[in-house]
């Protein structure tokens, strides 16, 4: 693997009904706990988005991003996802522009075209436009950030001699990642040179993003694949998993909701996608865990989450203290 392993933290920024929290403490909360991830040297910070949603889940990263790049120095921010379809990509691109000159260049952007349709209803988006809307947005980001004006004429958006300013630190601007759940999203990636983002089976998601690079002529290990998978480590397994198993069924029961309202089949439900279940057990558990994963699938970003629904920041600021410490130097040590 010529990518260097990187682990990270994912928010979603929810609050449970029966929380104690308020919105603001949890904004407070993943603020706080994204500067000691940096200072604890964790490699970078993701952001979920969906709307709508009475728990709070997070609608908005531009936000919470400029307050955490403030409170931070080293550690890369981006998103899995952003919503492209939900964005105008000439006002993304200078948001963007705005981040990555507050963070000093450490933004990335991971980008998906969505697939709940209350969404784009409520946004005024037909869902059949959102593949075009999706390709034609990588396409105006990517100019946007270029070093001269541009033009462009699609399907979806017009643009008459447009130069954005101002522009990344990044040459080119921030790295790109393509989410895909499909085969046609993983070719989308290939296509378009991005990162990946594979959520589904690893014959429909994985094989061929890397396959269509091949093909092309270019190296599959010059890209970067990232998953969330939450990483909790425990010296007493029965204490502690119920509450935090709580959490992620809590966390990940509307993306049951949201599969059951798609139009698309993605295989959520029989077991085949590439495994996101959270990882629990002592150290040594965990790191066999992680290093058979990485080895297995060649992730090179694992994004665990920060702030699981409904849990105490303190306890699992200790989480993330034990796998910064601990787990994450010994997978690292072992994959070499």
């Amino acid at each position: 693997m010529s990518q260097p392993l990187r682990f990270g933290l994912m928010y979603d920024c929810r609050r449970p009904p029966e929380s104690d929290m308020s919105m603001s403490d949890v904004y407070a909360a993943t603020i706080d706990q994204a500067a000691l991830a940096d200072q604890l040297g964790f490699d970078h910070v993701w952001f979920t988005e969906h709307h709508f949603l009475d728990d709070g889940y997070l609608p908005a990263f531009q936000p919470l991003a400029g307050a955490i790049a403030a409170r931070t120095s080293r550690v890369r921010i981006s998103t899995d996802i952003a919503l492209l379809p939900f964005y105008n990509p000439i006002r993304l691109a200078e948001e963007m522009a705005v981040l990555d000159n507050i963070s000093n260049g450490r933004m990335e952007l991971g980008v998906g075209m969505g697939y709940v349709p209350s969404e784009f209803a409520a946004f005024g988006v037909p869902l059949k436009n959102r593949v075009s809307m999706t390709e034609e947005a990588i396409d105006v980001l990517r100019l946007a950030w270029s070093d001269q004006p541009f033009s462009y004429s699609g399907k979806r958006y017009s643009y008459d001699n447009i130069d954005v300013h101002p522009k990344p630190v990044q040459t080119e601007g921030p790295p790109l990642w393509i989410a895909a759940m499909s085969t046609a999203g993983a070719l989308r990636a290939a296509r378009f040179g991005t990162n990946l983002l594979p959520q589904g089976e690893r014959a429909t998601v994985l094989d061929p993003f890397r396959e269509a690079v091949t093909a092309d002529g270019r190296d599959s290990a010059d890209y970067r694949y990232g998953i969330i998978r939450s990483v909790y480590v425990t010296d007493d397994r029965e204490r502690d998993w119920p509450m935090l198993r709580g959490a992620e069924r809590y966390r990940t029961a509307i993306y049951d909701q949201f599969m059951t309202d798609t139009p698309d089949e993605y295989g959520w439900r029989d077991g085949s996608a590439i495994p996101q279940r959270p990882v629990v057990g002592t150290v040594e558990e965990c790191v066999d865990q992680l290093v058979a994963f990485v080895d297995e699938f060649g992730i090179t970003d694992i994004a665990s989450s920060g702030l699981p629904p409904g849990i105490d920041p303190e306890f699992m600021a200790h989480n993330i203290e034990r796998l910064a410490n601990e787990v994450i130097p010994e997978v690292k040590a072992r994959l070499g």
